[in-house]
């Protein structure tokens, strides 16, 4: 049921991105070719998600679209840093992401609509770790006092 509403969130995110007119490119509009876009995932954006790990950030993405008559193709190109929230000390810490990505389609092209920015954002997100945490020593200090007085030093007992 977790997945099932974390997909549904998404959804929703998706759905209201799909809403907004920019970075939607129209393919049956385009003519057969490359086309060249540059996207933008800055503050504003990642703070209008839901339920979005990142937090805040700026990221460019380059994107090559190859359009041909029965499918397309999409080089897309991200580099930049977001900030999600430390799993340890709960403060932000910065992500740097650089990662390419080639998206196939053999669909029609007719009436086909991509998101640009959406395809931008989900590249972002396979590139954030599972476990977000900062290097040793890097978390915030009073944090980690109050972990360390937290911490149990005797081991547990064996159940026999």
């Amino acid at each position: 049921m977790h997945n099932q509403k974390k997909s549904s969130t998404f959804a929703l995110d998706f759905a209201r991105m799909s809403r907004q007119d920019h970075n939607i490119i129209d393919l049956s509009r385009l003519q057969f070719g490359t086309h060249r876009f540059d996207i933008q995932l800055d503050d504003a954006f990642f703070e209008g998600l839901e339920k979005s790990e990142i937090k805040k950030g700026m990221v460019v993405a380059h994107v090559t679209l190859n359009l041909r008559e029965e499918d397309y193709s999409l080089n897309i190109a991200v580099h930049g840093t977001v900030f999600v929230v430390c799993d340890r000390c709960l403060d932000l810490m910065a992500i740097e992401i650089d990662d390419e990505q080639e998206i196939f389609s053999e669909d029609e092209t007719n009436d086909q609509m991509v998101n640009l920015q959406w395809l931008a954002y989900e590249i972002v997100s396979i590139n954030i770790p599972l476990v977000h945490s900062h290097q040793p020593g890097g978390c915030n200090p009073q944090m980690e006092l109050l972990l360390h007085d937290h911490l149990c030093d005797e081991p547990e007992p064996e159940d026999n």
